[in-house]
């Protein structure tokens, strides 16, 4: 439920207040009109709406309301905004307020306003525009329920990346601890594993990102609340305890099972989190730090394949808020990076060793140590001439990972890769686009080099003929004859692989 206090209602007031009770379908909002205009009060209770008879200045007035979610200032005359104002600020600190500034501004209300309105809107249309499309909105009351859990946090907060972080889950992380410390509450960008793709490294070096890389053993008591950003499960695709307390999560992946938190936004119609953050930073009334937008647009291109995969008007929306802030000359830079050699090797090794049926290639590069090279060699694979859907793999440790690209209109890679692997791993991701990782704990139990190779050797005839005989089942779940073969290699594991 949402409480909305409308504090005086003039010309504006009246529009916002009619429209707020018209626009809550659900009846469990709560909506309050105070305003010291009598007539208009009779009026509002004849339409079903609450209004209380009182002076919108005087400080006794709201002493006994209890704490709204949202506060509407909309009387028309400036002097009676900005008093009401400063009683609201200093009474509700943690309350989203729109102010309208009135009809008789001097030069000394707009900074007053400024300082103390999270919105100010100074024309009547476009106060009763931004009221109905960009506070009653979803995202407008997600943006609230946020300042409210961050409010609660008493402490430091980690906003925690899926293990092995893209762009688009550090710029994330980056923002949301950017918006965190806008309501006091200071925090860290954290993560596990490796940022090993060069493009990666070249944005966190580039942009002199502030992040924190944990090890498994590394104590969480530092931190007093945990977010998961780009992911929406702790001790899935990231190294956190499984039934950890979590505070808040942020992510535009669909949920592959119960998301647990206090505060849950999971916009599946967004190409990008980068998107969603690049949201809340707009109603949080934030500019943007130049690193942060940088980082930001830069994690929405890469997850929508430059605005060509997956993508929505909220994507196209956030890059043209970003663009003013962005370092054009960085972001340039962190396209260009230097390959590495053994990056290329990889795709070569893809190129050599593939299998292709029909317009589906399944390659395995062998032994990897930088396992984002994985994903760049599906790209290349997918460039070929007939080819429209890529499965490339490697071997890491006791590990198996996978990367899968598909332009195929009929193929759902996500699902596909579930299909196949969710038995003996644990896979994820997008129609064209997923991934998944695959623990192979036989490995551990050999130190013999031939042996090795001929267990290597299994495994990548099982990998190959599972995603094969998944892609030709879908949307049945069954990888028949290969299942036997294959349980004793694998011991499950629980990350959801990374695309």
């Amino acid at each position: 439920m949402v409480f909305r206090l409308v504090l005086g209602c003039g010309t504006v007031g009246r529009q916002v207040a009619e429209r707020l009770h018209e626009y809550d379908d659900t009846g469990r909002d709560r909506l309050l009109v105070v305003t010291d205009d009598e007539s208009i009060v009779e009026a509002l209770r004849d339409e079903s709406i609450p209004a209380r008879h009182a002076d919108p200045t005087d400080p006794s007035v709201i002493a006994n309301i209890e704490s709204p979610d949202v506060i509407f200032i909309a009387s028309d005359r400036t002097d009676v905004n900005r008093a009401a104002l400063e009683d609201a600020r200093a009474k509700f600190q943690t309350a989203s307020i729109i102010a309208y500034l009135g009809g008789n501004a001097t030069d000394a209300d707009r900074p007053a306003f400024d300082d103390l309105a999270d919105h100010v809107v100074d024309a009547e249309t476009a106060m009763v525009d931004h009221i109905l499309d960009g506070v009653v909105c979803p995202s407008a009351d997600a943006a609230i329920g946020l300042r409210k859990q961050l409010s609660t946090i008493d402490g430091r907060l980690a906003v925690v990346m899926h293990d092995n972080p893209d762009p688009d889950a550090i710029a994330s992380a980056v923002g949301l601890v950017d918006i965190a410390a806008e309501v006091g509450v200071e925090g860290d960008a954290c993560y596990f594993g490796d940022i090993s793709h060069q493009e990666n490294r070249a944005m966190v070096n580039l942009l002199g990102l502030d992040l924190r890389n944990l090890s498994p053993t590394d104590s969480l008591d530092a931190y007093d609340a945990f977010a998961l950003v780009d992911h929406s499960r702790p001790g899935v695709n990231d190294q956190l305890p499984e039934d950890l307390h979590v505070d808040i999560v942020i992510d535009h992946h669909p949920p592959r099972g119960p998301v647990p938190g206090e505060f849950v936004d999971l916009r599946e119609h967004a190409g990008a989190t980068s998107t969603v953050l690049t949201d809340y930073l707009s109603r949080f009334g934030l500019e943007p730090r130049v690193a942060t937008a940088t980082a930001l647009l830069y994690g929405i291109r890469i997850d929508t394949n430059d605005f060509t995969r997956e993508v929505s008007p909220a994507d196209f929306n956030a890059a043209s808020v970003l663009c003013p802030y962005v370092d054009t000359s960085v972001l340039h830079q962190i396209e260009q990076p230097t390959i590495e050699g053994e990056t290329l090797e990889t795709i070569a090794r893809a190129i050599k060793n593939r299998v292709q049926r029909d317009t589906v290639a399944v390659a395995s590069v062998g032994r990897i140590s930088d396992r984002d090279a994985l994903p760049q060699a599906a790209d290349q694979l997918l460039a070929m001439d007939g080819v429209e859907t890529t499965l490339v793999f490697g071997f890491r440790d006791e590990m198996a990972f996978l990367s899968a690209r598909s332009r195929a209109a009929d193929v759902d890679l996500g699902e596909t890769l579930r299909d196949g692997f969710n038995r003996i791993g644990s896979a994820g991701g997008h129609a064209d686009m997923a991934g998944a990782q695959l623990e192979i704990g036989i490995l551990a139990s050999t130190d013999d080099e031939d042996e090795v190779e001929s267990i290597v050797s299994v495994v990548e005839e099982v990998i190959t003929n599972r995603f094969f005989e998944a892609i030709e089942t879908r949307p049945g779940t069954s990888v028949g004859a290969y299942t036997q073969t294959s349980e004793w290699l694998f011991t499950s594991g629980e990350d959801e692989g990374s695309a």
